[in-house]
């Protein structure tokens, strides 16, 4: 083999002549004349492109796959790159590593490249295609005429267009898609062959490698395309019903028109409205983090106000605590931490977040101010955000991630696989943080010095594959940047611009996700053209709404809190849209680990006491997420080392709720001295009092008829009345309808 490579290697243009032409190849095996970019093999009597031609060969036979050569190792000597990323990489692997022997252009079929795809001899991939495929002709004639590599003058892929699907689809229903590929140079050919499809969900939508959808279930999908560093993606919807007179449902602003246009098309009913008690404690807790105190939940319930909603609303948006819980929030996403921040630049920070969420600052100034930040650690709050992250390829993915809901990691190694940005975009966008340097300023401090951040004059961001230095770019284009200001400013104008495509549409889809439990987009941070919303017109409408509101958060609360899509009432066990996806319920979801905890101690009327914290420090309250506390490390507290809103565990687990129920840390809430159930007695209240109170307090709601009676029970066969009413609170506490927002 190795003296065929080499004579391969300087095959003679007498062989070359003798391949045969495009047009001969196509009728000696019955093949239609196809396009150059669906059937590339039309073109080759004049040209045939490494790039335009052979990567969707290899991409759509899976050689470059991550589970076969494209991964960051490769398989059996061979390493491609990702999806073909680098068809420069991908040239010298093929043509000449391994002494050329993978090819053999004076016998093409002999080639190595060709015998393993189609399995004449062996190889641990399978078979890839076969002998008589436009896939092995491709690469035959490819190497029939001098195997050209790519040219940095070949046109790229400017954007796909595909078949949209303008009505919704059927059970048993198929579709067959059709991909355009439009080029840089303003070509564009038929790609529908050669690219890549996947579908998020096969139990609504399954999608065959050729791009025919078979509709499976009801609900709603999207189907991937990708082709050479582009992708798009094809919303597919399956009603659950065929509701020929939809009913006139209530709506209170353009989120219930826009979120019934979807109803309809998918034919759901969505659920009534929730009681004001059920109302009451999800509003409370969403926008406080806090349970209602009974007696103003009880002033809630016994007024007549048409509007009292509303200004509940308005109400609690002025609380201490709203400030206390979305510090947490933001505190949370920008994982501030004395790990990084060391107790005083901690605080510092949270003291700056604290009073801006106070002074109701939109999120472009507090963007703003983080991205900017400089000076002392101690002193500036905002320069914490150059403390737990050091980097610029660290400061770039968390700035992406966080601000623009977009998760870069991918690019740092080659082109992100599901979405369009390249390593020229990570790397361009840390650049902008190539100049920002720490200094000590000798001050005394935590790290035994004040730390400062300053903008240097010099500071640049190399790119690993090139080696070439690399000009600050926002994403999609570079970026002028005088060398004489501060490349971050130009960021932050960016980022904050109401013509940015991501900014406030990642606020406004976290903001969504926080209230209803389930984003928009879903994960809430991942905004990448694959992963389409649920319901576009409405993040269309709430963004430009936000937007004409200058970024106001309270206003964006105010907007979703006060529709009736928020207010609907939650159902355990839908019988349609089971996950939530189309928000015609409200879902249940665990209470957060520091919000589950100050609930137990408001209801028990206890007091929690946290190391360096003032007796009746609030769980929502605290500063400094290591705070020794047993409870919220197993209820799932974030460590604050990722970006990801992942990292808040919310799932329930055994040894939860053996806490809960048996632990003597409850048991003493229960039975403290001065705990609620201590007072009431004390205050000489009647059982029924003592029983409304406690079910106010931890539920918001009084009992039902049949609960008096079973309580009642319970009370009189317990040792002890006091027993019996510390019973009671203990079912209450460990009750679904306790630690559950709903």
């Amino acid at each position: 083999m190795v003296l065929l490579a080499r004579i391969g290697r300087v095959f003679s243009v007498a062989l070359i002549a003798l391949a045969m032409s495009a047009s001969a190849l196509a009728q000696s095996v019955g093949v239609p004349p196809p396009t150059a970019a669906a059937q590339p093999v039309e073109a080759v009597a004049q040209s045939i492109g490494f790039t335009r031609d052979v990567i969707p060969v290899l991409t759509k036979a899976g050689c470059n796959a991550g589970a076969c050569h494209g991964s960051f190792q490769g398989r059996g000597g061979l390493r491609l790159s990702l999806l073909g990323f680098d068809p420069a990489a991908d040239y010298n692997a093929l043509v000449r590593e391994a002494h050329g022997r993978r090819v053999f252009p004076a016998a093409p079929e002999q080639s190595l490249i060709l015998r393993k795809a189609v399995m004449t001899v062996p190889h641990g991939g399978n078979k890839r295609f076969a002998a008589d495929s436009t896939s092995y002709r491709i690469l035959r004639e490819w190497m029939a005429r001098g195997m050209p590599g790519p040219q940095a003058a070949d046109p790229h892929v400017a954007r796909l267009e595909v078949t949209s699907l303008e009505r919704p689809l059927q059970l048993g229903e198929q579709m067959q898609l059709q991909v355009r590929v439009v080029w840089s140079d303003g070509s564009a050919q038929d790609a529908t062959p050669w690219v890549l499809y996947e579908s998020n969900s096969d139990r609504v939508a399954q999608v065959s490698s050729a791009g025919l959808i078979t509709v499976r279930g009801a609900g709603r999908a999207a189907v991937t395309v990708r082709h050479l560093g582009q992708v798009a993606a094809v919303p597919v919807t399956v009603p659950y019903a065929a509701l020929a007179d939809f009913p006139a449902l209530p709506r209170q602003n353009f989120i219930d028109d826009l979120a019934i246009e979807e109803w309809k098309k998918l034919g759901l009913l969505p659920a009534g409205l929730a009681t004001d008690s059920e109302f009451a404690r999800r509003v409370h807790l969403d926008l406080s983090g806090t349970l209602p105190q009974v007696d103003e939940l009880r002033s809630f319930l016994d007024s007549s106000d048409p509007d009292k909603r509303s200004k509940l609303i308005d109400k609690l948006l002025d609380r201490p605590e709203f400030v206390d819980f979305w510090a947490l929030k933001w505190a949370d996403l920008l994982r501030a931490h004395r790990r990084s921040l060391g107790d005083k630049g901690l605080r510092s920070f949270t003291s700056w977040l604290r009073q801006a969420l106070r002074d109701n600052w939109p999120a472009d100034k507090i963007v703003r101010a983080l991205v900017t930040a400089k000076g002392n650690l101690y002193n500036e709050g905002p320069v914490a955000f150059y403390f737990v992250d050091r980097t610029p390829e660290d400061l770039a993915e968390t700035t992406a991630q966080v601000f623009l809901g977009l998760r870069m990691q991918c690019a740092k190694c080659h082109h992100h696989p599901f979405d369009v940005f390249s390593q020229d975009d990570y790397y361009g966008l840390a650049a902008f943080f190539a100049r920002v340097q720490r200094k000590d300023t000798k001050e005394s401090g935590a790290f035994g010095g004040a730390q400062s951040i300053r903008i240097g004059a010099t500071g640049t961001v190399t790119h690993p594959g090139t080696g070439q230095v690399i000009t600050p770019r926002t994403l999609g284009s570079v970026a002028e940047v005088p060398d004489a200001n501060d490349p971050r400013v130009t960021l932050a104008n960016w980022i904050t611009s109401r013509d940015n495509p991501y900014f406030a549409r990642n606020i406004v889809n976290r903001y969504w996700g926080y209230l209803f439990g389930r984003g928009l987009v879903d994960p809430i941070d991942d905004l990448r053209p694959t992963n389409p919303p649920s319901h576009p017109a409405l993040l269309d409408a709430l963004t430009r709404d936000f937007v004409q509101h200058n970024f106001d958060l309270k206003h964006l609360l105010r907007t979703m809190c006060n529709s009736r899509t928020y207010q609907l009432a939650s159902e355990v066990a839908p019988e349609r849209d089971a996950d939530g996806m189309f928000f015609t319920h409200r879902r249940p979801r665990r209470l957060p680990a520091e919000i589950l905890l100050d609930a137990i101690n408001q209801t028990a009327g206890v007091d929690e006491a946290f190391e360096n914290s003032p007796k009746g420090t609030r769980a929502i309250a605290l500063s400094d997420p290591s705070a020794a506390s047993y409870f919220l490390d197993i209820f799932g507290r974030p460590r604050r080392t990722s970006t990801c809103e992942c990292e808040r565990r919310s799932q329930p687990d055994l040894i939860q709720v053996l806490h809960l129920s048996n632990s003597e840390k409850m048991h003493a809430k229960l039975a403290d001295p001065a705990g609620r159930v201590a007072r009431l007695l004390a205050a000489n209240q009647n059982d029924t009092q003592i029983i409304d109170e406690l079910y106010m307090a931890a539920l918001s709601r009084l009992p039902t008829a049949e609960e008096r009676t079973n309580v009642a029970r319970l009370i009189t066969a317990a040792p002890s009345r006091k027993e019996g009413l510390e019973d009671l609170l203990w079912a209450l506490i460990n009750s679904a309808e306790f630690v559950f927002l709903h």
